[in-house]
């Protein structure tokens, strides 16, 4: 007879493949985060998720069915012009980075709200689980679409692995990457593809609101325990799983909580506890050190 975790503590075939998707998902963000992170570029990955709600919408719109690989499809191309937007605003005009990345999400997110409302108006009650997308929810997903989760997260966590040593490079010093021959440009939209997929993929579950929490938030815990970046970036991982775990079950034991802010608050208890007791840089260690 077969036992596993998940069916010791009671949980259905659905709720073991959604609660497997969070972990690994969790785990991805988190490690992928922590290069985004220490390469000051996080508030991309937010303008990213943002930016897929006009694509699932647009995909609707255009074919009026409930496709998760059509939406999946829109939300990565809108995602890809938003990043493509920040970009060209930054070296074509003298709009700083930050400024480029608040109006870039002001209009996209404010285009996606105006189409989800037409939807809402125009439709009737066919459009009726599409605002998921916007807080996530796990209640939704079938198997086909946590296989999604699992496969991407996976391959995420493998090319992360695969490329430590040139990602490191290139997060600390870019002008040495460049002089020893390392293909810098290329590295960082190899890494940018990587956060937009974790949004893509993770925006059912965790909703275009809050999946760049799931990026953010983790690594910055695991920040307060190390300042090694393989360190940092797998206590990341961890940190993220254990979210996008604790997140899920809640979400799903309970009624009526969505899956994405049962996952940041899970990031953000982490967080408060790193920051009070983080072994490098947590508040109460750096006050026993002045004593």
């Amino acid at each position: 007879m077969k036992v596993d975790f998940f069916s010791v503590l009671g949980f259905d075939a659905n709720t073991e493949w959604v609660l497997t998707g969070s972990l690994l998902l969790g785990f991805a963000s988190g490690t992928i985060g922590s290069f985004v992170l220490l390469r000051k570029q996080s508030l991309i990955s937010d303008a990213m998720a943002h930016a897929t709600l006009p694509g699932v919408c647009i995909m609707y719109i255009l074919f009026q069915v409930k496709s998760i690989p059509l939406f999946l499809i829109g939300a990565a191309l809108t995602g890809l012009l938003a990043t493509q937007a920040i970009q060209l605003i930054i070296h074509r005009s003298r709009i700083k980075t930050d400024a480029a990345i608040g109006i870039v999400i002001s209009v996209f997110f404010g285009f996606g709200i105006v189409l989800l409302t037409y939807i809402q108006q125009h439709f009737g009650g066919s459009k009726a689980g599409l605002d998921t997308f916007i807080f996530g929810q796990a209640a939704s997903l079938v198997k086909s679409d946590v296989q999604v989760i699992t496969i991407g997260s996976l391959i995420l966590t493998m090319i992360a692995a695969l490329f430590f040593k040139e990602f490191k490079t290139v997060v600390f010093d870019p002008a040495f990457a460049k002089g020893i021959g390392l293909p810098v440009r290329l590295l960082d939209s190899l890494l940018f593809s990587m956060v937009l997929l974790v949004v893509v993929i993770g925006i059912q579950m965790v909703g275009v609101v809050l999946i760049a929490a799931l990026l953010i938030t983790p690594p910055l815990a695991a920040r307060f325990w190390t300042e090694q970046l393989g360190v940092m970036a797998f206590l990341g991982g961890s940190f993220g799983a254990v979210s996008g775990i604790s997140g899920a079950i809640l979400s799903t034991t309970i009624d009526h909580l969505p899956t994405g802010p049962m996952m940041v608050l899970s990031a953000s208890f982490i967080f408060f506890l790193s920051f009070l007791f983080g072994s490098k840089k947590g508040m109460l260690p750096r006050m026993v050190k002045l004593l």
